[in-house]
């Protein structure tokens, strides 16, 4: 791997502090990239790719290096007094798995030492709710739900909890770092796009004709990205915020979706069993004969049992987070994804 070199896209403003973002390339994480830049941050982006569409535009610097490369991420924080962990290899499939936990969970242990050595005065490392205890029943979990490894659901969960696990051993260590459990955010340039991003996708392009009922907590990207930096102002270090609004079961954000779109919201309502098992079939035929992603990854199946409703009582009270009606956030997502020709 290549070492970090840094790429100004403007020159440097002077006796601003430095702040570095990983995944500013993605959905959550360009998305905090332009609230840093909002509020007047000198921002600088890790990536592997210096000319990424998502950096368009934006008057960052961009630091190349990768998460499995120690000497880059020291490189690429030199300077710096701040840092947004966001980046993560998010698929709820993969060929290799160990691929996706060399960077959650050896990649962020490797880019907090780095911070850790250099010492940063503040760190927000970008967790997930599907870390957190949730009862699964439609009652609400929190920060403080109990939770094991073994709830964990797929190598995509399993990872972020290791992950999140490494990031409160730097923090009990003295590494002033706050975590923030982002629930589901929607909204603009989710360009890749994320499952749920994927799933309006589907519908406005009328691919579902039924589905699997489950509940989810949405909110808007852009409340998540303000929710990192209020965690950067307010956070208490070794702590947990999650960063959610509103609980709804996916008929509700369908009929949400319609009454937005005029189109007609699916009515058949498949049962979970006979689904799973259609689930693995396709994908052992996706992982040995197809070699690529299955329709339907056997881990969002089985997430999809639990009601994934969560409790932002703590971030709103603690950090003031801001909630913009969820209506207004798949709103702003359907504009997003017509006018950039998903759909």
């Amino acid at each position: 791997m290549t070492s970090a070199a840094t790429q100004n896209r403007k020159p440097k403003t002077e006796n601003r502090p430095l702040t570095l973002v990983t995944g500013g390339t993605g959905f959550v994480g360009r998305s905090v990239v332009e609230e840093l830049l909002a509020a007047g941050r000198q921002v600088r982006v890790l990536a592997r790719n210096p000319d990424h569409p998502a950096l368009a535009g934006l008057a960052v610097e961009v630091a190349v290096g990768d998460l499995r490369d120690p000497d880059s991420l020291n490189l690429a924080l030199t300077g710096c007094t701040r840092l947004f962990h966001v980046a993560a290899d998010y698929r709820l499939w993969v060929p290799d798995p160990a691929t996706m936990y060399a960077i959650n969970v050896d990649g962020t242990r490797n880019l907090l030492a780095a911070a850790q050595t250099q010492g940063l005065d503040r760190v927000v490392y970008t967790s997930t709710v599907g870390t957190l205890g949730n009862p699964g029943d439609g009652t609400p979990g929190t920060e403080d739900t109990p939770v094991r490894l073994a709830d964990m659901v797929g190598h995509y969960k399993r990872s972020k909890f290791l992950a999140e696990q490494v990031a409160l051993e730097f923090a009990g260590q003295g590494l002033p770092l706050v975590v923030v459990n982002p629930s589901t955010p929607v909204g603009p340039w989710d360009f890749r796009p994320t499952p749920t991003g994927l799933m309006i996708v589907d519908f406005l392009k009328r691919r579902m004709p039924a589905y699997l009922e489950t509940g989810l907590n949405l909110i808007h990207v852009k409340d998540v990205a303000r929710g990192h930096l209020l965690a950067e102002e307010k956070g208490r270090v070794g702590e947990k915020y999650i960063l959610g609004h509103e609980n709804l079961s996916l008929s509700q954000i369908f009929h949400l979706l319609a009454d937005l779109t005029g189109l007609p919201a699916p009515k058949v309502k498949l049962p979970y069993w006979p689904v799973l098992a259609m689930a693995y079939v396709d994908e052992f035929f996706a992982t040995y004969i197809r070699r690529r992603p299955p329709r339907m990854p056997v881990a969002a199946i089985r997430m999809a049992k639990k009601y994934m409703y969560f409790d932002n009582r703590k971030a709103v009270q603690y950090l003031g987070l801001p909630l913009t009606p969820v209506r207004q956030a798949l709103a702003d997502a359907v504009e997003w994804f017509r006018r950039h020709g998903y759909a």
